[in-house]
């Protein structure tokens, strides 16, 4: 039975997100993430003009007339959203946290997969493959997804992303669009995304706080790492720390981008500070025109 608090606010993500998948945005999913491969479809005669490469020799033989294969774009997809639900997530100094946002996140894009008709997985991940949905079709599928995003109770508190990435490179065959849903706070992912990369199409999603980026000025405060425990005293009144925290942390950032840059894998950078739909379509923009 699922608790009211959280049957309302899976309904609340479910309005919020059929208002945003409305039929421009569902376009301009559909437009950049095209099928990436060809399919089948029939065997007809061969006519002047067509491709003689496309002959099927076999059919040709036993007819005694050409005949051709002919293909179709596979328009079906697969996406696949692995996210990070570990402690680190549970952070948030607005009105979500980042794990919330990154619930929100993947809804958006698990509806406009429904509306192409395509296939949606998850997998959540901490340092262990917490959980596993194989990909599938269907309202009722998303929205199952979309509960244990926001409802799901991970059993570890750290982040392993090679562990989960290897695992998505072991257990998916079909070629798939890949969204790596994270706070990136570990760093050693860089090879094994390049070798999921070369199979599927890899999309990281970067999710942060303002907090992580700009610390407010609140005098002395303590900070506790949430997936080691270690504590931290520091004084948010002085200017010179606040500056080299902005500085730090927009170093992390570059060198995130930076980084998968270097590995051909696109970014998409989201805050539980602004909506992120505005992004995600310029995102659109950015790759269409790439395409």
């Amino acid at each position: 039975m699922i608790p009211k608090e959280l049957a309302k606010k899976i309904r609340q993500i479910q309005i919020y997100t059929s208002r945003a998948v409305n039929a421009s945005f569902a376009g301009q999913y559909e437009s950049v993430f095209k099928g990436r491969g060809m399919q089948f479809d029939e065997v007809r005669e061969y006519m002047p003009g067509d491709d003689i490469r496309t002959i099927d020799w076999n059919v040709t033989a036993r007819t005694g007339r050409p005949y051709i294969k002919r293909f179709v774009e596979e328009r079906e997809m697969t996406v696949l959203f692995a996210v990070d639900l570990s402690a680190s997530g549970r952070f948030g100094t607005l009105d979500k946290t980042k794990n919330q946002l990154a619930a929100e996140f993947c809804a958006v894009l698990a509806f406009a997969a429904a509306k192409n008709n395509d296939k949606v997985g998850l997998l959540i991940f901490t340092d262990q493959i917490e959980l596993f949905i194989p990909p599938k079709k269907g309202s009722r599928h998303i929205l199952r997804l979309i509960r244990e995003l926001l409802y799901f109770q991970t059993t570890q508190k750290k982040t392993n992303i090679p562990l989960a990435l290897d695992y998505l490179g072991r257990i998916t065959r079909k070629r798939a669009t890949v969204f790596l849903v994270s706070d990136f706070i570990q760093t050693d992912f860089k090879k094994p995304l390049t070798l999921l990369n070369k199979r599927h199409d890899c999309i990281a999603v970067s999710v942060s706080d303002p907090a992580e980026v700009a610390l407010p000025k609140v005098g002395i405060i303590e900070f506790a790492d949430a997936e080691t425990g270690e504590t931290i005293i520091i004084d948010t009144s002085s200017r010179a720390f606040r500056k080299r925290f902005e500085s730090k942390s927009a170093e992390r950032f570059g060198q995130l981008k930076k980084e998968l840059g270097s590995i051909n894998v696109d970014c998409i950078s989201i805050s539980t500070g602004k909506p992120y739909i505005n992004d995600l379509i310029q995102f659109f923009h950015l790759r269409h025109r790439r395409y």
